[in-house]
């Protein structure tokens, strides 16, 4: 039995039956020097307190930045006594690893000379009425600004998009190249396998630097503006028939500035 249990032993029979401290203790099997024992640790009350509050104003702060700010005010407490109270108060972030990108030297973005020189590839991010959000691969050929698709779902991942191109490819040809930027899905070992296989270039951009990536992000702003700002959508299957419509609008109606005022497909079949 542990020895707390045997102090609250020793408790309830001198409330019960008013015996003595070294008679009880003796029933309990515990020295009387464990009665009179006051725990010599000061109260980590001030230690919490004081790390709640600077955490409160400084939540991105660490336990060595919160320590040093600590000392700044004056305080002296031991360093291991307030990391015990940081990590017990389960206050220690989660460190996340810089993704390393290899150097990036791609080429100055001009119109290809003739369709299916150059495809461009994009995700942006929406959300439903009720709060789910989507994402969307847009692809585009930089020839003629045609949008070739726009697949909507919750998730997409690499293996989701190599099916989008795919399907793309069946009835349009393959591309010699596509421009994309440093997201997890264009960058995985899957895409860049089946991109060799093909013979396909993948593009990449510089990080941080989306002007490489013009055609695809001025398709972005039109469809931000006039599809994804426009409606409140109460489910995908509402994103993807209004997408889907609002697509034959953009490729057969839709006049260009950049194409001499045509439309993607009219400055395709005159090419």
């Amino acid at each position: 039995m542990k020895t707390s249990r045997r102090r609250a032993w020793v408790e309830h029979l001198r409330a019960r039956f008013e015996v003595s401290v070294a008679f009880a203790y003796d029933v309990a099997g515990l020295g009387r020097s464990v009665y009179y024992y006051k725990c010599k640790r000061p109260s980590d009350d001030d230690v919490i307190d004081a790390l709640l509050a600077l955490v409160e104003r400084h939540p991105r702060w660490g336990m060595p930045k919160l320590f040093k700010r600590h000392r700044h005010q004056g305080k002296v407490w031991n360093k291991k006594r307030v990391e015990r109270v940081y990590n017990m108060l389960k206050l220690n972030l989660r460190r996340k690893g810089k993704r390393r990108v290899p150097t990036r030297t791609p080429e100055p973005l001009s119109a290809p000379s003739k369709h299916n020189d150059s495809w461009s590839m994009d995700f942006m991010s929406d959300a439903l009425n009720y709060g789910l959000r989507f994402r969307t691969l847009n692809i585009l050929d930089d020839y003629n600004r045609q949008a070739l698709a726009i697949e909507v779902d919750t998730s997409l991942t690499a293996e989701r998009v190599i099916r989008v191109l795919e399907r793309v490819i069946a009835w349009r040809g393959k591309p010699k190249q596509i421009r994309v930027d440093n997201g997890p899905e264009f960058t995985s070992s899957v895409l860049e396998n089946w991109a060799a296989e093909k013979c396909i270039k993948l593009e990449f951009i510089k990080p941080g630097s989306p002007y490489q990536n013009g055609f695809v992000e001025r398709f972005n702003r039109s469809y931000r503006e006039e599809v994804l700002d426009l409606y409140l959508f109460e489910s995908l299957q509402q994103v993807r028939d209004i997408t889907d419509e609002w697509l034959d609008i953009y490729n057969y109606e839709r006049p260009h500035d950049a194409l001499g005022d045509q439309t993607t497909m009219s400055y395709l079949k005159a090419a």
